[in-house]
């Protein structure tokens, strides 16, 4: 209803939306594309997420487009959804760059760099620097155009069975963590494994796992990992910020009316900033719910958990940038731009925090 209200305020003035279609889809061919994801197809934020996505795409066209969501495993299996897209299964994909790491090394800096920029600051570099056009001219080799469709926020450090004391604690755990982030993990002693969010719980249950990182409270909640693990780790690491990509495949791409590609984009845009709010929202309401109704034990990784991680992030990051052109690229972009707004951020927002904290805890 708010949409609905919001383009019909934009319909009142000719200037304020140039990119929304004023023919009735009757009156025109629809086009109908599929876009397959690496998610639950309601699973919250993310598999909704992507509805939502589609849902904006199809009010924005007037109807003129409409996209079939399907969610992992109805299509195509989570893990498979570059290929699905890039070869024209469908038209269309929501999923996370690092999940490519083994077709496209340098995806993964477009989902989380470990110690790396907030949401704010991802969204500036790839809105305001270089992010979008390095994504770009990556993707075009795959035959895909990629978005920025969402974006988690500051996720946890993951759920434990058993409490991190020291370094030597992280020795052989088997812990879910994908990207770089897995890598780093691997350097401290313990051993990373990639593989979907839906298999996480019973991977967990069976020992399969003896630790798992996800998402937040948010989505943690609602895969029911509480119920498997007590421990759970707030030192945020391994991904400050985690943008989900919607990727087009490239043909598709090229054939859409050129006000078609702006209703995509700017659909894209607007899903991004939906779920950064809902995420902002659901993990204070969820992280609440753990901590009081489920008696979920919140813990901080030891200092030299954390030391080691920063010092494993740049051997990792460094060796990644060394033998892939396209990593070394894409890094010095990403990092030269978190040198740049670190300065304000720290200043600023970081200050800011900290006498928020200072204020509360004298009050």
């Amino acid at each position: 209803m708010q949409r609905r209200k919001f383009l019909a305020a934009l319909g009142a003035g000719a200037v304020a939306a140039p990119f929304i279609s004023t023919a009735r889809a009757e009156e025109q061919e629809t086009i109908r594309w599929k876009m397959v994801t690496s998610w639950p197809k309601n699973f919250p934020a993310l598999g909704t997420g992507a509805s939502d996505f589609a849902e904006r795409i199809s009010e924005l066209s007037g109807g003129r487009m409409q996209v079939d969501v399907y969610g992992a495993g109805e299509l195509v299996p989570a893990l498979e959804v570059f290929d699905a897209v890039s070869s024209g299964t469908a038209q269309m994909g929501h999923s996370a760059s690092y999940y490519w790491r083994g077709k496209v090394p340098a995806a993964q800096f477009f989902t989380a760099v470990p110690f790396g920029m907030t949401v704010t600051e991802t969204n500036a570099w790839l809105y305001q620097g270089e992010g979008m056009k390095l994504w770009d001219a990556l993707y075009e080799k795959h035959n895909l155009k990629p978005f920025a469709v969402g974006n988690t926020g500051t996720q946890m450090a993951g759920w434990f069975k058993k409490e991190i004391n020291s370094l030597e604690d992280m020795k052989g755990l088997k812990i879910r963590l994908p990207g770089l982030a897995g890598e780093v993990m691997n350097r401290i002693g313990a051993a990373a494994v990639n593989m979907p969010g839906s298999e996480i719980f019973t991977s967990m249950q069976t020992g399969v796992l003896d630790a798992a990182d996800w998402v937040g409270p948010y989505n943690d909640l609602a895969f029911g990992l509480h119920q498997v693990a007590d421990y759970y780790y707030t030192s945020a690491w391994n991904e400050p910020s985690a943008a989900l990509e919607g990727t087009v495949n490239l043909d598709a791409w090229k054939e859409l009316p050129d006000d078609l590609k702006v209703v995509v984009e700017e659909a894209a845009r607007s899903a991004n900033l939906a779920m950064i709010n809902e995420f902002t929202y659901r993990n204070a309401e969820s992280l609440k719910a753990l901590v009081d109704k489920h008696g979920v034990k919140l813990r901080s990784l030891p200092d030299d958990v954390i030391k080691a991680l920063g010092k494993a992030s740049e051997e990792v990051l460094q060796e990644q940038v060394d033998k892939d052109e396209d990593s070394k690229k894409v890094y010095d972009s990403y990092r030269s731009f978190q040198q740049l707004v670190s300065s304000y951020t720290d200043v600023g927002e970081f200050a800011y925090l900290q006498n928020r904290q200072l204020v509360a805890g004298a009050s």
